[in-house]
């Protein structure tokens, strides 16, 4: 079977891979590459997840590419509007035939002989194997299991009477018009999906061990909409953009700097929302703003559910499951028809891929991250790993233009290899994702790439600080070794300092 050969193969047709393969036509159109895409349409989580109100949990000026403004008006935007957000991207920019839909990559492999990558991938529809070979490799499969959410193994779960059913493989036939609905979680699933199920459920009651921070935003941005009255489109977009960039930005820092401040007024705000007989320990956490997500609540919807009766709160310990429903600790039982575990992601890296190198295999918690867009050891490889604590694409245009410039530097220097080495004992014992606590964070740490204790290999979630760096700071710093030998920044490289700042806030 004949290998298919590319400049650049991409790994994943959702938010990352569309755009970095848009920033490849932008910035590299001579380069030829491929799409690899599992699944039968593209979009990633926006066309895996199809649970009733699946939504984004960050503002969608932010959340669209630089490139391509998002002109509509909601802020939080329904996950189908967002996949058609992301399918006429990929058309405008003449990336869509590009992808090659159906096939599972399975192996990845270096060959320092011949100086690319070879991968088989399977065809899922056919199950024919098909090889490909590439110069570079960018994954951008996220860091979640596709397959398989998490879920804990619930006692006694085999003998209740009702429907189990996990948000991330919801089926099109369940109908909860008028049933009885416990939703296991407090994180952006369970908060997106309790209000959207109460609209049709009999009742619907929240089910968390411990509470989340919440933050009510409306779905429509006013200021917006007067904005585009008086601006042109792109303005009123920049404006925007670099507005909630700053706030979010302002919002973290506060947290990170000022817990106790930010605690309170969090918890305020909530106070404000709820009604006066609510019992805010179902709203006040046990650790500081931002030490996990914050969830957005769309235009206070959750709590207008609690007030009309339609939704209430439990924070206790699951005892076991039984005929009916669930038994607490406590010893309180909630009755059920159907029972969501919203209990989080199992967390992986590459889809899954083990990449090996020579034909030995990578173990990823034995090696750090690099400037959060490669990884030490691995040649010719990117990743596009977005933030946890803003919209997940700020990260992928600045990664994506990144591994852009890296291309076009190693073209012009005739340099046919590029490695990340940390020559410093750099390694520290925070992951990739070090900055959150979340659950599903802590359960990973055995698979996730691990973050250096200082310099390009400590990760950043400061995006006016990666902007500097992967925008402007030069490719050529000294950490990347090329053809084998380690370059230091020339003077061209470096002018890329003299650009003005706007851009780091409108991408220009």
């Amino acid at each position: 079977m004949s290998n298919q050969h590319f400049d650049v193969l991409i790994i994943g047709a959702g938010v990352s891979g569309i755009g970095m393969a848009c920033h490849l036509k932008r910035e590299c159109p001579g380069k030829s590459f491929a799409i690899l895409e599992r699944r039968q349409s593209l979009g990633g989580t926006w066309d895996l997840f199809r649970y009733p109100g699946i939504r984004s949990d960050s503002d969608m000026f932010t959340f669209g590419y630089h490139f391509r403004p998002w002109t509509g008006a909601k802020v939080l935007a329904d996950g189908a509007s967002i996949k058609h957000y992301l399918a006429d991207t990929a058309s405008e920019h003449d990336v869509a035939r590009h992808i090659r839909f159906g096939l599972a990559v399975k192996t990845a492999d270096w060959s320092g002989l011949d100086k690319c990558w070879k991968l088989t991938a399977l065809n899922e529809a056919t199950g024919d194997t098909e090889h490909y070979t590439a110069r570079f490799l960018v994954g951008c499969t996220g860091y979640y299991n596709y397959d398989q959410g998490y879920k804990p193994d619930f006692p006694g779960e085999c003998g209740f009477r009702g429907r189990i059913v996990h948000p991330q493989h919801w089926p099109e036939d369940l109908d909860y018009a008028g049933k009885r609905v416990v939703v296991i979680g407090s994180g952006a699933t369970a908060i997106t999906l309790v209000p959207t199920m109460a609209e049709r459920a009999g009742h619907v009651t929240m089910l968390q061990r411990s509470p989340t921070y919440l933050m009510p935003l409306p779905s429509i941005d006013k200021i917006t909409l007067a904005l585009q009255n008086v601006l042109s489109e792109k303005a009123a977009y920049r404006f925007t953009r670099a507005r909630n960039i700053s706030i979010s930005r302002f919002l973290y820092q506060c947290s990170r700097k000022c817990p106790k401040l930010m605690r309170w007024l969090f918890l305020r705000i909530i106070k404000r929302q709820v009604a006066s007989s609510a019992d805010m320990r179902h709203f006040t956490p046990d650790y500081n703003p931002w030490d996990q997500r914050l969830c957005v609540v769309k235009d206070g919807d959750l709590f207008q559910a609690m007030k009309s009766g339609k939704v209430s709160i439990a924070t206790d310990h699951i005892d076991r499951f039984t005929e009916h429903g669930i038994r607490l600790k406590s010893g309180q039982e909630l009755t059920a028809d159907i029972i969501v575990p919203a209990t989080g992601l199992d967390i992986q890296m590459f889809g899954g891929i083990r990449p090996t190198v020579d034909g030995q295999e990578v173990v990823m918690k034995d090696k750090i991250i690099y400037k959060n867009v490669m990884v030490e050891g691995i040649p010719n490889a990117g990743m596009i790993f977005g933030y946890t604590n803003i919209s997940w694409t700020l990260k992928v245009d600045i990664a994506a233009e990144y591994l852009c410039r890296l291309l076009n530097l190693m073209d012009r220097r005739g340099y046919r290899t590029v490695l990340a080495r940390d020559t410093d004992n750099s390694r520290g014992n925070d992951t990739v994702l070090g900055s959150l606590n979340a659950g599903y964070i802590r359960r990973a740490a055995d698979r996730l790439p691990r973050q250096g204790t200082h310099g390009p290999w400590k990760s950043s979630q400061n995006y006016l600080e990666d902007v500097k760096i992967l925008r402007f700071e030069p490719i050529e710093d000294g950490y990347l070794a090329f053809d084998g030998k380690r370059k230091h920044a020339s003077r061209r490289e470096s002018d890329g300092f003299l650009r003005p700042l706007r851009s780091a806030l409108f991408g220009t």
